[in-house]
């Protein structure tokens, strides 16, 4: 009987899953301080601006495998396998 061979290269499965799971409600706090904050100060091209950019990042939280899909594409413009 041969031993198996030890696994080469970084275990990341669950990675953004655990990513989602630690990042998304502290992101949704800070949004809500946030744009409360800017719409008591009535400061509303800020506040859409700011909206803007909360449901973009948003959406890299919340999108499923867009964390994955944005990795390898990084990695194959890198030349990276």
């Amino acid at each position: 009987m041969t031993p198996t061979p030890a696994p080469t290269g970084v275990n990341t499965e669950g990675l953004a899953e655990f990513l989602r799971a630690f990042f998304a409600p502290l992101f949704l706090v800070v949004v809500s301080v946030v744009a409360l904050f800017f719409l008591f100060t009535r400061e509303i091209t800020r506040f859409v601006q700011f909206l803007i950019l909360a449901v973009a990042i948003g959406v890299i939280f919340y999108v499923p495998n867009i964390i994955e899909v944005t990795a390898k594409a990084i990695a194959g413009a890198l030349g990276i396998q």
